[in-house]
């Protein structure tokens, strides 16, 4: 059954070529696509023909599981499944619209007139029984797709529940040890039998063969031949030197190494891949292979790209013959002592992946089946014992040689010691009988092993990548820089979050990977991963992965748009108003968290979330409010205040207990204040609500020009006052109104005491005025030779009785001097 739907999904995947070909040769010709896609297109099934459908799809699996299927065909049933589910839980989102439209149809209509009330027109009554009976029959739709999808939800868990159990009792399952007798005599007992199986799919291969060396179907197997045979002999080194020069195109990093060893990965890939497939394809050009055999060599060219992948991988981390590429750190000796070891993986990947095909394919015995699995266990295990071997003698020799390797990371030391304890355990399994179990591990060991090697490349390749566009010294991100004004620490955060971001997305994937039940299929790959998402439940919030992704999108979007609405406020259109320059960043801060609160509006939408689900969030928040953050909330809600009443502003002088300066920038918690020194003091916003502030430049305020100027008594006072006077008024900052003035404010110490007062448009003014009128005081008063002080007069008072010495020749002073 396998075999044919293989075949069969083939026949359909080329028939879906060329109609896809057909179609896209009518658009290129502009001619009219056939009457018969466009009625495909236009016409669509019926929601109960589909429920009808989905029904008997889920029967059919019900019926097939009855009948206790083999392994094999248990996957498929899986798949069958999540399949009617997919198809139910699409129904469902195609009917929801249409009952929600039906029910604002009916809200319209508003409710049948009550008992007694006045009766309506016979149209209305007719279109709301009809509407109610739509809405009924689609929300029964509803309904049954719903409960499709968990009937398909809960049989798909059915056959994993039954694959996991009967795994668990292979894997516990013992036979008989290969060291004893009862197995090598069972084995010949059944080996004429399995060789006679094997001699008739050798028959069908060569009547296949000769088939396909007819005259009508010759061609196209040369062809497929050459094909392969070109791309064997060259491909991989015309692949790889292709990707070296595209590398070379990358900017200079890291990237570059990164890009070349996915790009080494990737070429024995596509040409081992593509030689398989032009030999099948020439084989079954005129689909000339029996259906058994096309189903087997399908499974054969899944094997073979498995083993390319693996010695393409192996090549791209060794990296031996160049060093400088290798992104693993590894010493040159080590790489060139593994060189080997992933050809010779691929190869008995590829050898025992075929012969576990040929088994299955002619239904070999279970003794050959077990044989075949302990071969492939041991020669695994040997492989992978080998390569711990060399790499342990190369690091012993490089430390005999006094040169100390490089110091392995925890995990790669937790990883090799994990690797040697399952070689252990494959040994003592193929010993003991336990030989599924040990075929397990050791292909888990090469699957663990690709995966982590893939991840690990995968991981690079995405630093690498982010690295080089969000740099702030390369193209791209000096271009994001000019874009959006963004600093360069801004980027090298962007691109470490984002990095992270993709290493945690690559790592979720590959735990998927490794923990995905034995056999799993794509399908069921895919549902685990969903399944890690869709059971996460904070409280009644769900978490899903596509709302993640459009609630990101949104909070993105509404950054750029709210930084590029404050920006196109602050620099073109305020700027061309008459409004001052505090009310226009005013508006500025007010738009921004305007605008954050409805991005983040936005964003919950996106999340699906609604207030009840976050209940419980604003409950916690409620509390801390009570306890932790009562003074946040206060200037939070200041700042609110100061923004719109607007009682200090950008640019104003204030003055608040000791501290005075300018403001610079009004804050959600805080307000910064540039002091007269430079510095730049930050004052919480409830302080300018709570405590008196003096706003010395509110309300075209002016400023004053205080001048105590003290003078000796015999100083003429007219004259200072009129020098006074004229100094002040002769100065062209000082205004004409309201007058300045002069006054003799009283005696001090023995000096007259005149107070000048001037005043100006703008207090920042009144200090320098002030000194520039200073100066020019001063040099009046020494010009019209006023003296500031009178000299003082030294008086001496002798006391009675006293004698004075008499002065000496030398002191008396000369006559006439």
């Amino acid at each position: 059954m396998t075999v044919r739907t293989a075949a069969a999904d083939h026949a359909g995947m080329r028939l879906s070529f060329r109609l896809l070909l057909l179609f896209a040769l009518s658009l290129l010709a502009g001619l009219p696509v056939p009457a018969q896609a466009q009625d495909a297109a236009s016409t669509a099934p019926a929601p109960d023909r589909v429920l009808d459908t989905l029904q008997s799809q889920l029967d059919q699996v019900k019926a097939a599981l009855g009948n206790h299927p083999a392994d094999t065909a248990l996957s498929d049933l899986a798949a069958a499944a999540l399949a009617v589910q997919n198809q139910a839980d699409a129904l469902i989102v195609t009917l929801k619209p249409r009952l929600d439209s039906l029910q604002a149809r009916l809200d319209v209509l508003g409710p049948a007139p009550a008992a007694g009330s006045p009766p309506e027109a016979a149209e209305v009554a007719a279109q709301r029984r009809q509407l109610g009976r739509e809405k009924a029959s689609v929300d029964a739709q509803i309904k049954q797709a719903q409960l499709i999808g968990e009937e398909a939800q809960q049989l798909a868990a059915q056959v994993a529940a039954l694959r996991r159990d009967r795994f668990q009792a292979q894997l516990t399952a013992r036979t008989a040890s290969p060291f004893s007798h009862a197995f090598w005599s069972d084995a010949a007992r059944v080996l004429p039998n399995d060789l006679a199986r094997f001699g008739h799919l050798l028959g069908l291969i060569r009547d296949d063969l000769a088939t396909a060396w007819q005259p009508p179907h010759r061609w196209p197997f040369l062809g497929g031949l050459g094909v392969a045979l070109a791309l064997l002999l060259g491909g991989r080194r015309v692949i790889e030197q292709a990707l070296f020069v595209l590398a070379r195109r990358l900017p200079q990093g890291r990237l570059r190494r990164s890009s070349r060893a996915l790009g080494v990965a990737l070429a024995y890939v596509s040409v081992l891949g593509l030689a398989a497939e032009s030999v099948y394809l020439g084989l079954n050009w005129h689909d000339t292979l029996d259906p058994d055999l096309a189903g087997f060599a399908r499974s054969v060219v899944q094997v073979l790209l498995f083993a390319a992948y693996v010695a393409g991988l192996g090549r791209a981390l060794l990296s031996a013959r160049h060093p400088s590429w290798r992104l693993i750190g590894l010493s040159d000796a080590a790489a060139a002592r593994l060189r080997p070891v992933p050809r010779l993986l691929a190869i008995v990947v590829l050898i025992l992946g075929i012969i576990e095909r040929i088994n299955a394919q002619i239904g070999a015995s279970l003794v050959a089946t077990v044989m075949a699995r302990g071969l492939l266990a041991l020669t695994i295990s040997v492989l992978i014992a080998l390569t711990l071997r060399r790499l342990a003698q190369t690091r012993r020799v490089l430390l005999a040689a006094g040169e100390y390797p490089a110091r392995r990371p925890l995990w790669v030391g937790l990883l090799m010691a994990a690797a040697a304890v399952a070689v252990a355990l494959v040994w003592l399994g193929l010993a003991t009988g336990f030989i599924a179990f040990a075929s397990f591990l050791a292909t888990q060991l090469v699957w663990v092993g690709v995966v982590l090697g893939t991840l690990y490349l995968l991981t690079h390749l995405a630093h690498d990548l982010i690295e080089a566009l969000l740099t702030p010294t390369s193209r791209s991100g000096k271009r994001l820089q000019a874009t959006f004004g963004l600093a360069p620490a801004t980027l090298d955060q962007a691109a470490t979050v984002l990095s992270a971001l993709i290493r945690i997305l690559l790592c979720v994937v590959a735990l998927t990977l490794v923990l995905a039940p034995y056999g799993a299929g794509p399908d069921a790959l895919l549902d685990r991963v969903g399944q890690l998402f869709n059971g996460l439940k904070l409280g009644e919030l769900v978490i899903r992965p596509g709302a993640l992704l459009d609630a990101s999108v949104v909070l993105a979007l509404g950054w750029l748009g709210v930084r590029a609405l404050k920006q196109w406020l602050g620099t073109q259109l305020l700027p061309k108003t008459s409004l001052d320059p505090g009310l226009r960043s005013s508006i500025v801060t007010l738009s921004g968290y305007v605008g954050g609160v409805l991005v983040v509006a936005l964003t919950l939408a996106a999340l699906q979330v609604s207030l009840q689900s976050i209940t419980w969030i604003a409950s916690a928040l409620s509390v801390g409010i009570g306890f932790g953050l009562q003074a946040i909330v206060q200037n939070f809600i200041s700042g609110l205040i100061l923004l719109a009443e607007r009682p200090v502003k950008v640019g104003d002088w204030v003055s608040l207990t000791g501290v005075e300066g300018d403001i610079r920038r009004i804050n959600v918690r805080a307000t910064e204040i540039k002091l007269w020194d430079g510095s730049t003091m930050i004052v919480p916003n409830s302080q300018f609500i709570t405590q008196n502030v003096r706003n010395v430049t509110w309300g075209q305020a002016q400023g004053r020009v205080l001048i105590r100027l003290p003078m000796p008594l015999d100083t003429d006072a007219d004259v200072v006052a009129r020098i006074m006077l004229e100094t002040m008024r002769n100065h062209p900052k000082v205004l004409a109104a309201p007058t300045c003035s002069v006054s003799l404010d009283g005696i001090e110490g023995g000096s007259l005491i005149f107070v000048a007062v001037a005043f100006v448009a703008n207090p920042r003014d009144a200090g320098g005025v002030k000194s520039d009128l200073l100066f020019a005081i001063l040099a009046k008063l020494r010009a019209e030779k006023l003296p500031l002080l009178r000299p003082q007069d030294m008086i001496i008072h002798q006391s009675p009785g006293a004698t004075v010495p008499a002065a000496s020749p030398s002191q008396v002073p000369p006559a006439g001097g």
